[in-house]
């Protein structure tokens, strides 16, 4: 069992920044594709940003291009999600999930994943 912990919400005024970790477990890290998503109250969970295995490429939403940046520490077996210039909009409980299949490619949607977190709640006041 992969076990994956959000942390780094929080209240943020509109305009502010924010820096979510993903910590997993398990040994082998660098091989797994690591997502972001969030969920609003009432909405669907929505992609927000995605990265391949070690090496691999990056996706982002368009929503959120330009403002979050993926980055992951293998050392750590962690993963981070930047998070600039935050708007109202925003505002969500945002999810890190994981695919640790062989040499998995990045996945936009939440059935290319196979682990969960447990999610961080972020709040953006303007």
């Amino acid at each position: 069992q992969v076990r994956l912990v959000e942390s780094g919400g929080g209240l943020v005024q509109a305009g502010g920044s924010l820096r979510l970790s993903c910590a997993a477990s398990g040994r082998t890290f660098s091989s797994y594709a690591m997502g972001w998503f969030r969920q609003a109250p009432g909405k669907e969970r929505e992609f927000v940003a995605a990265r391949g295995w070690s090496g691999g490429s990056t996706y982002y939403a368009d929503s959120v291009k330009g403002r979050f940046t993926i980055s992951r520490d293998n050392a750590k077996s962690t993963m981070y999600l930047q998070i600039n210039n935050l708007k109202p909009e925003d505002t969500a409980v945002y999810y890190c999930a994981a695919n640790t299949g062989r040499r998995p490619v990045l996945s936009t949607t939440p059935g290319g994943y196979d682990y969960w977190g447990q999610g961080t709640q972020v709040t953006v006041s303007s």
